[in-house]
């Protein structure tokens, strides 16, 4: 779902936010892509740039969801990491060349993309995440939230192996990393793009039955993060052991917190 906030309502202005959820391919083989951007504040193309945001990485991703089913089964994180970087870079390269066609300032006609990837087969309990910009990823098990957002992190001097570096995977079993625009070798998936200009986010987690993933804008995320009120409320009404239907997962999302009046776009997986 993707809602304009209270701040937009109230000034009429149209949804900074775009949604897309998009199936590639068929039976086992098929791959499910749900990718949501956000747009500049207070800038008058921001929904336009979103929405492109989304048509430039639904194609990209479209054009190699076959080799990215494949890596996906097979576990290939790096090939993924490094492919799915490139299809990002290369989707809001479009973007800002698209910008610089239409005469206008690419920092305005700009978006975060915030990408989900569900494989269809049953057997393959992995999920991926990737994007660029603020947002939120969580996850909901056993009653409580859990924030498993890759962070960015400042790096200061040489890297120091076991000294204040995360670990590459989580007591869960989940593997999360960042890019921070090292170059790297050509991929299959696209031609090297220009050098990224946010830090890359990846993430894969393994799914357990009962689990709920959500992925989310930052008008989501930040009263999540900042309310313990409304986490409590969502894990109460998405612990159950129905799923929502979609007017209530509409509502559910709405739920108004003082003080956060962005636009909310969410998207949840209940894992069977």
């Amino acid at each position: 779902m993707s809602v304009r906030g209270d701040s937009a309502r109230y000034r009429g202005e149209p949804r900074r936010d775009s949604l897309l959820t998009a199936r590639f391919g068929t039976g086992e083989q098929a791959l499910v892509l749900v990718a949501m951007a956000t747009g500049a504040r207070a800038t008058p193309g921001a929904h336009r740039a979103t929405a492109e945001a989304c048509h430039w990485i639904g194609r990209a991703v479209g054009r190699s969801h076959a080799r990215l089913v494949e890596d996906i089964r097979a576990g290939r994180r790096g090939d993924l990491k490094s492919g799915l970087h490139r299809l990002t870079d290369r989707s809001l390269g479009k973007l800002r060349a698209s910008a610089a066609e239409q005469g206008v300032d690419p920092e305005e006609y700009a978006a975060g993309l915030r990408c989900l990837l569900l494989p269809a087969d049953p057997e393959c309990r992995t999920r991926v995440f990737f994007g660029v910009g603020p947002g939120g990823l969580f996850r909901l098990r056993d009653g409580e939230w859990q924030d498993i957002e890759p962070q960015v992190a400042e790096i200061k001097g040489e890297p120091v192996v076991g000294f204040g570096s995360p670990p590459s995977e989580t007591p869960d079993g989940d593997r999360l990393t960042m890019d921070l625009g090292i170059p790297t070798p050509p991929s299959p998936y696209e031609p090297a793009p220009e050098p990224p200009r946010e830090p890359f986010r990846f993430r894969t987690s393994i799914a357990r039955p009962g689990d709920t993933l959500l992925v989310c804008s930052a008008g989501l995320a930040e009263p999540l993060r900042g309310e313990p009120e409304l986490g409590e409320y969502l894990a109460e009404r998405w612990s159950r052991p129905e799923p929502p239907g979609l007017a209530a997962f509409l509502a559910d999302s709405q739920v108004r917190v003082k003080g956060y009046a962005d636009d909310r776009t969410a998207a949840a997986v209940w894992e069977a």
